[in-house]
């Protein structure tokens, strides 16, 4: 019997419904990893405390803030480390996380003016993840990768 490798994913892309406005966006090609690999879901703004829904955020600077002013830095720096204890803990090296988001969002985040404009960078999550050795897809990648069974 082989066991099967552990992989850290955005519980919204697999259909729970944590994001911010109480939704989920799951992803079937995210889910059909299933079948081949043990899948290890996590909300980081949910492990870092905050409600489900709740007002949108977006980091401004070193921060990360909602839209009506609350900053909420230090609930997703507690998210990213809980979520990071629990890839250790697993033992995954790969985590496939949701674009965008101020937690999760790699490569590009909302730029914090709240109008959907898109900057180059990480979210705090994935930063965290990333500076671990841990190495983290969006979910638009997630074909390329399988079809280069870099997983």
């Amino acid at each position: 019997m082989s066991i099967r490798k552990p992989i850290l994913v955005s519980a919204c892309l697999l259909g729970e419904p944590c994001r911010y406005d109480g939704t989920s966006k799951p992803v079937d090609a995210v889910r059909a990893l299933q079948s081949k690999y043990t899948l290890i879901p996590v909300c980081p703004e949910v492990l870092g405390g905050l409600p489900t829904p709740r007002t949108p955020s977006e980091i401004v600077g070193d921060r990360v803030m909602m839209r009506d002013g609350h900053d909420v830095t230090e609930n997703y720096r507690r998210g990213a480390e809980e979520a990071l204890r629990i890839a250790k803990e697993h033992g995954c090296t790969i985590a496939i996380l949701k674009e965008k988001s101020p937690s999760c969002g790699s490569g590009l985040v909302y730029d914090g003016s709240f109008t959907k404009a898109l900057i180059a960078g990480d979210g705090i999550t994935t930063a965290c993840l990333k500076a671990h050795g841990i190495r983290v897809i969006g979910e638009s990648e997630i074909n390329d990768f399988i079809l280069s069974k870099s997983l």
